[in-house]
C-alpha cells in the first residue's frame, strides 16, 4: 500500500473511532423496511404502511411488479398489489437498493460527481448481477444478487467524505483513485457489518475484487465479480483487460470468460429490463 493510501486508511479508522467520520447509515425508509422483512410476524399490509409514507419509493416498487423481468399477465397500479406480486424479502432488498440512491450526494460539484458516478456503475452492476443470477444459478436469489451489486462499492462513500474535507486528496485525482482501489473493500466490509447485512451480502466489497478466491459453489460474490467485469468490457479501464481465464468466479457460475453477456441475445433482454429496474 503506497505511503499516502496507508496515511489516509489510519486517519479514515482514527475517524472512524472518535466519531469524527460517520459510517454512513441507511436511510430511514430502508431501515424501516428491513425491520418488516425480519419481524416473522409482519404482513403485507405493515409493509404496504412503510413503503407507503414514501410516494417516490412507492411508484418506483410499483414500477418493478411491471418490469417484464417478471412478465406478469397483466398490469398493476397499487402498492400493496404491487407488493404482493414480489413479496416481502424482494420487496425488501429492492428497496433497500433504491432508497440507497440518496445516500450517493455531496456538497462540492466535484465530489457529487464522483459519487454519481458510483452511483451508475453500482446500477448497471446490480442490473447485470439480477441477470446472471437468474440464468446462471438455481439457488440463489436475483432480487439478493441485485442488491449485492449496489454494495459491491459502498467503501467509497467514507473515502470521499474525507476528501471533501482534505483538500491535498480532492485536488490530486490519480491519488484519490489510488487511494479508493486500495481502501474501499476493507471499509465497505465494515459498513455493511455495521448495518447488519447476512453474510452472504456482508462481505461483497472485499470478495468481489478476489479473482482468485476459492468457494465450494457459486455465490452472490462470484455474480458480482462477473457483472463488474462484464460492464468493465470494451472501457479504457484497467478491469477491461483482466485476464478472465484466471477469474474463478467463471468457472463456478458455468460461463466462458471470453462470452460477452451483452452480446448474447437471449440476454439483451432481460439485461435492459433490469437496467431500468433502478432508473
Amino acid at each position: 500500500m503506497s505511503q499516502i493510501a496507508e496515511r489516509v486508511r489510519q486517519d479514515i479508522i482514527n475517524a472512524i473511532k472518535t466519531d469524527q467520520l460517520v459510517l454512513p447509515t441507511l436511510p430511514e425508509v430502508a431501515l424501516k423496511v428491513r425491520e418488516v422483512a425480519d419481524d416473522p410476524n409482519s404482513d403485507i399490509e405493515k409493509l404496504t404502511s412503510v413503503i407507503g409514507g414514501d410516494a417516490a419509493l412507492s411508484a418506483r416498487i410499483i414500477r418493478v411488479a411491471n418490469s417484464p423481468l417478471l412478465r406478469a399477465s397483466r398490469a398493476i397500479e397499487d402498492l400493496k398489489t404491487a407488493l404482493m406480486r414480489l413479496g416481502i424479502s424482494y420487496t425488501c432488498n429492492i428497496a433497500t437498493g433504491l432508497a440507497m440512491e440518496q445516500m450517493f450526494q455531496a456538497t462540492t460539484d466535484l465530489i457529487d460527481m464522483r459519487m454519481r458516478e458510483v452511483w451508475s456503475r453500482s446500477s448497471e452492476v446490480a442490473g447485470i448481477s439480477h441477470v446472471l443470477c437468474r440464468h446462471y444459478t438455481k439457488k440463489l436469489r436475483p432480487d439478493q444478487a441485485t442488491l449485492a451489486g449496489l454494495v459491491h462499492k459502498i467503501g467509497v462513500l467514507p473515502i470521499l467524505t474525507y476528501a471533501e474535507d482534505n483538500p491535498f486528496l480532492l485536488n490530486d485525482s490519480l491519488t484519490l483513485d489510488r487511494v479508493i482501489d486500495e481502501l474501499h473493500a476493507p471499509i465497505g466490509d465494515l459498513i455493511l457489518r455495521t448495518w447488519g447485512f447476512p453474510e452472504e451480502l456482508a462481505h461483497i466489497p472485499s470478495q468481489h475484487v478476489d479473482f482468485k478466491r476459492k468457494s465450494p459453489t457459486a455465490d452472490y460474490a462470484d455474480i458480482v465479480t462477473v457483472a463488474m467485469l462484464q460492464s468493465y468490457a470494451g472501457s479504457n479501464s484497467p478491469l477491461a483487460h483482466i485476464d478472465c481465464s484466471q477469474v474463478t468466479a467463471f468457472e463456478r457460475l458455468g460461463l466462458d470468460p471470453q462470452n460477452q453477456l451483452s452480446e448474447a441475445e437471449d440476454l439483451s433482454a432481460d439485461m435492459e429490463a433490469a437496467m431500468s429496474l433502478l432508473l
